[in-house]
């Protein structure tokens, strides 16, 4: 486990040189007290010197929770109506807390409160609701309470992960799972979706939203964001986090490259429909009149009924952005948020009327939210 200075220092640099909805997430597994009671019920004899079996003490969960758990806020919300919503947040930096974008937006007010601290009230500095991203300032850290720092690559599948929050209002609490997949669209507002998200087994419950999944070094892998289902959980990824959040800090804002298309999977169907050869690549359906693509790229001209389903017909097959295949949507996703800003100039390979061509498309700016 790396040392809290070393683990803290590299979140200040992450966050300094970094470019420029659903209420969910995970139950509890255990607590400091719940493990302490564990242990209790444990039976012991008079020979046992060392910690029963079964016992929380020496257990890489333990450690990693009391690493990671002062940094941890309880988060509510008041709108004046109504009782007040509730999430999770984890301290940054310089008094900065991360959350999610809905957790804040539930309201005008906003209270946290650290493990063993009264509730304070804070200010919102920086929202983004199309990473549901949002940092709060708080001028009244612990001083005992050391910030949590960035994982810096995507986590391969099948690392161990703990989510610490607030599932029910039951603040501090722990679970434990895997990461189960990566590059995965998160539901996001007004027809976009988020991009490069993390997907883990760790039980995702109401009151989660908005605080970390870690790795067993106390890293950050992402911020909780919503829950799927049974052991069908999603996190905002830290690559994305590290390049929305210093924005919202510097702006209050954060600006997302657009291609103004719209867009769907290579399907079976579609590929016969448009004599395909490989059902794989990026559809583009629609392209926005007066957007990036408007007169760049091509959508749909047509449809045909294959099997008993309508299907776009005429439309460019993106195969390329730059020099990364783009085999599905995610990967087209990912490579726009994580790798490009608006203004970038790149070089778009598409496969049209059968034959493979090039094109140049400059990013816009995706547009601001209603």
């Amino acid at each position: 486990m790396a040392s809290d200075g070393l683990s803290r220092r590299r979140l200040l640099a992450a966050v300094g040189v970094a470019a420029a909805g659903t209420a969910g997430c995970q139950s509890l597994l255990t607590s400091s007290d719940q493990s302490g009671d564990a242990a209790a019920d444990t039976p012991r004899t008079p020979e046992t010197t060392g910690p029963p079996q079964g016992s929380a003490e020496g257990n890489v969960y333990t450690d990693v929770y009391d690493d990671v758990a002062d940094g941890v806020v309880s988060i509510q919300v008041y709108s004046g109506v109504g009782r007040p919503a509730s999430g999770s947040g984890f301290l940054v930096e310089n008094g900065y807390i991360v959350t999610n974008e809905h957790v804040v937006d539930a309201g005008d007010t906003v209270y946290v409160r650290y493990a063993g601290t009264d509730w304070r009230e804070v200010s919102v500095v920086g929202t983004d609701v199309y990473s549901d991203l949002a940092v709060i300032e708080d001028d009244a850290v612990p001083d005992a309470t050391a910030p949590l720092s960035w994982a810096e690559v995507t986590p391969p599948i099948g690392t161990r992960v703990v989510a610490i929050g607030n599932p029910f209002g039951l603040s501090g609490s722990v679970s434990e799972g895997i990461v189960s997949g990566v590059d995965r669209t998160l539901r996001g507002e007004n027809g976009f979706s988020i991009a490069a998200g993390i997907q883990t087994d760790a039980a995702v419950n109401p009151g989660n939203s908005g605080g970390p999944l870690v790795d067993l070094d106390g890293d950050v892998l992402g911020i909780i964001n919503s829950g799927g289902g049974d052991n069908v959980g999603f996190a905002i990824s830290a690559q994305l986090a590290r390049r929305v959040i210093p924005a919202l800090v510097a702006d209050g804002s954060y600006d997302h490259p657009y291609m103004g298309v719209g867009l769907s999977n290579v399907s079976p169907l579609l590929a016969a429909a448009n004599d395909l050869e490989r059902a794989a690549g990026v559809y583009i359906n629609t392209v926005v009149p007066g957007g990036p693509s408007d007169g760049v790229l091509r959508g749909s001209t047509g449809t045909e009924r294959v099997d008993g389903v309508e299907v776009g017909t005429g439309g460019d097959v993106v195969r390329r952005l730059d020099d990364t295949p783009t085999p599905t949507r995610q990967d087209l996703a990912a490579y726009l948020a994580l790798e490009t800003s608006p203004g970038d100039t790149m070089t778009v390979t598409v496969q049209r009327d059968g034959a493979t061509r090039t094109v140049e498309l400059t990013l816009g700016t995706r547009p601001v939210p209603p």
